[in-house]
This record gives structure tokens, sequence and C-alpha cells, in this order.
């Protein structure tokens, strides 16, 4: 697949121009396509800083490794530890002792951005949070993401805690390629516990953008407001990474700028192979009646 604007028009050229000149406020943003990696803008893209709850992107990535490899399965159960429990910040509440399957907590991670389940899943998978978050920085290292460490799995504050907008973009386009993804980052609303407790996605794009189907928000006093936002028109997936904004709503209208732009001015083409015939000709006063096109 080989990306080509729309139209090779004037206007066209001028948006290109136009794109380092996007209402993108937040310090840092990148925008991929998602089928070919290409980056159709990007601003300080390589600076590292606290990617907050959009870290859970490369948690999520590993629970869907082990999903797709068969190592965990979504109706498989996890017992909450103590540990787990004692994470702050966004949670769901889970209770010491607490049995809730996979895909429970993928829904707790994913809409209500719950750190409390993201490290039940961590000791799942990896028998303690720590051996989980070697998984991730070495997962980090293998897809070529050069400014991430990782610390905890959730993106809670913590020192030499680090990514940048390229490499949140990179994971997750990696992520995406788990296409079940969009079955839970999709999702507005949703209920634990038999409908006692209810999760509201964070990401508001959800709702409110045409083709949004994804990824994660995150923020934190340090961290600031973050989001990895994924949209897709006419088989086209985005995804518009934001880091830092000084508010929630700037950092969806940021993304928002950016989903714009890409889909005012880009379209994916799968090009013609080199020997296809595309069609036939007609042939006046030749032997054959048509001739094919190469």
């Amino acid at each position: 697949e080989l990306w080509i604007p729309v139209s090779v028009t004037a206007e066209t050229a001028q948006a290109a121009e136009n794109a380092a000149e996007l209402p993108v406020q937040s310090p840092e943003a990148i925008l991929m396509e998602a089928s070919t990696g290409t980056i159709l803008y990007e601003k300080n893209a390589d600076e590292a800083r606290n990617p907050a709850s959009v870290t859970k992107i490369m948690t999520l990535l590993l629970i869907f490794d082990a999903l797709h490899s068969g190592k965990i399965h979504l109706q498989d159960e996890v017992t909450t530890s103590a540990h787990a429990k004692s994470m702050g910040g966004s949670q769901v509440f889970l209770e010491e002792g607490e049995v809730q399957t996979v895909e429970t907590l993928i829904k707790c991670i994913v809409i209500a951005s719950g750190n409390d389940a993201s490290v039940a899943m961590a000791e799942h998978l990896a028998g303690s949070e720590s051996a989980f978050v070697d998984m991730m920085n070495e997962k980090a290292k293998e897809l070529g993401m050069e400014n991430t460490h990782f610390m905890n799995t959730n993106g809670l504050d913590e020192d030499d805690h680090y990514s940048s907008a390229r490499d949140v973009a990179i994971m997750s386009r990696e992520l995406m390629k788990h296409e079940t993804i969009f079955n839970y980052t999709s999702i507005w609303m949703d209920t634990l516990r038999g409908g006692k407790f209810q999760l509201a996605n964070t990401n508001k794009l959800i709702r409110f953008y045409d083709g949004a189907n994804g990824l994660k928000t995150g923020s934190t006093s340090k961290a600031l407001c973050c989001l990895s936002a994924a949209a897709k028109r006419n088989d086209m997936q985005l995804i518009a990474v934001v880091l830092g904004a000084p508010t929630s709503a700037e950092r969806f209208a940021s993304a928002k700028s950016l989903l714009d732009y890409g889909f005012a001015n880009y379209a994916v083409n799968t090009q013609i192979t080199a020997g296809d015939e595309v069609q036939k000709i007609a042939v006046e006063k030749g032997v054959d009646k048509e001739v094919g096109v190469v």
C-alpha cells in the first residue's frame, strides 16, 4: 500500500504546507497512518515525557499478545492482590481477593483506565508487576521505541517513566494489529459487577468524532493531558497522539485537528503491481480486435 494525496492540486499542496500551522497547542504531537506507518504530521515527536495512562497501551499490547498466543483466554479468572488493590488514581476499586475475568479487566483498563486492573493483569501474566514491566521495556526495544522507558504498568507519575509521541504511535499501531481491541476501545458505556459499577469511556472522541474507534487517554499532574486517538474513515485508519496538553479539552481539540487534517488531505491507495493487466483497449485495423494494457 502506498500513500498519495487525494488529488494533487494547489489546494492539497497548500494543505501540506499548512500542516505546520495546524491549531495543535499541545507541546508534542504526531499523526500516523496505521496500515503503512507513514507519518503525516509531527511536532516535537521524539521528546521524552511522562505519557500518563497512555502507558496502558503497552500493557494492553502484552495482554493481547498473550491472548493471541493462547497463553491466556478471555474467560480465565484473575484474583486481585493487595498490591493491585493499593493503586491510587483512576481505578475500578477492585477488592483484595476479588475475582474477575480477563475480559472484564480488559474493559476496566480500556474504558475506565483502571490502574488496579492493569496491575492485576500484570501479576496474572508475569507473576509480579516488576516482571511485567521488564516485559514492557523488552517489547518497547523490540518495536524500536527509542525514547521510552517504563517503570510501571499504568502511567502513575514516577521518575524514569517516559515515552514520546512517536513511540506511543508505534505501540498504538502494534496494538491495533490485534483487531479485537476495537471491540473494547469503541465501547462508550458498560458496567461491572452485574450493573453495580458503571464504566464510562474516558475518550470523549468515541462518542463525538465520526469514525473514532480508540484508543487511550491519560492525565496526571506531571504528564498533564495525553491521548492516543484512533479513527477510521474510508478504509483509512489514523492515529493521532497528543502529549502534555494543558487541559483535557485541548488534548481532544488537538487530536481532532490532526485527524481532520489527515482525512481531508490523504487517502490509502493500493497501487498497481508491475506486470498486471489493467484493461483491454480496442485495436483499429489490427489482426487482434483488442490488446491488454500492462
